[in-house]
């Protein structure tokens, strides 16, 4: 007899800007040991990403780079299957991701992306962090990842990709619940997001995202 199938892990989406504090997030989602999260997000995905198709689905709005946008909608959409896969299988799941629509990519992305997490119980959570907060954190890379980020010295004007991300990634706003990590540090954010999971109000920004259609 086969044996039958577990309930749906949860997955828990944490869409913000480079910087904002998601991979903390995640990694402390991780260090608990009361569930067991799989990382399934933007640097991950990456390994996977053939080297001329990267940024892949971390393409920054405004990029000019048709190759890489005209693959990105296929990108997200492999993405989310293998989120709603894991999930089917039981395993909980953590995503953080930068969704917006300035990729040059077809649009409907977002939408597409929440209808292959139909039926399962999946989270959107903003992830946001002030300009100051952010650009603060970019001059604070660690030595060797300069590259990943664009930054600007003390008094210089931000750079535009850096404006580019905290304008776009959080359009159209629709979540589950938002954090702001220059006020929660990654653990706070942790619990805040296990609070929510634990709510018996089920999550409703992935069917309005749907319906939504961008």
């Amino acid at each position: 007899m086969p044996e039958p199938m577990p309930a749906p892990g949860r997955i828990v989406v944490l869409n913000g800007a480079p910087r904002a504090g998601k991979s903390s997030i995640v990694a402390a989602l991780q260090a608990r040991e009361d569930a067991v999260w799989l990382n399934l997000g933007v640097d991950v995905f990456a390994q996977a990403t053939p080297e001329r198709l990267r940024p892949g689905i971390g393409l920054r709005p405004g990029a000019d780079l048709p190759e890489v946008a005209a693959a990105v909608p296929r990108l997200y959409a492999a993405l989310y299957e293998a989120v709603a896969a894991t999930s089917r299988l039981g395993l909980d799941v953590v995503v953080d991701v930068g969704h917006h629509a300035e990729s040059g990519a077809a649009p409907g992305i977002l939408a597409d992306c929440a209808r292959r997490l139909a039926g399962l119980p999946a989270y959107f959570v903003g992830i946001r962090a002030p300009l100051a907060t952010v650009t603060a954190r970019r001059r604070a890379i660690q030595p060797g990842r300069e590259g990943l980020y664009a930054a600007a010295a003390e008094g210089e004007p931000v750079p535009a990709p850096v404006l580019a991300w905290q304008r776009a990634v959080h359009e159209p706003g629709i979540y589950d619940l938002e954090l702001d990590t220059s006020v929660l540090d990654p653990e706070a954010c942790a619990e805040a997001i296990l609070g929510r999971l634990a709510d018996p109000a089920p999550p409703t920004a992935f069917a309005r995202l749907a319906a939504d259609g961008r």
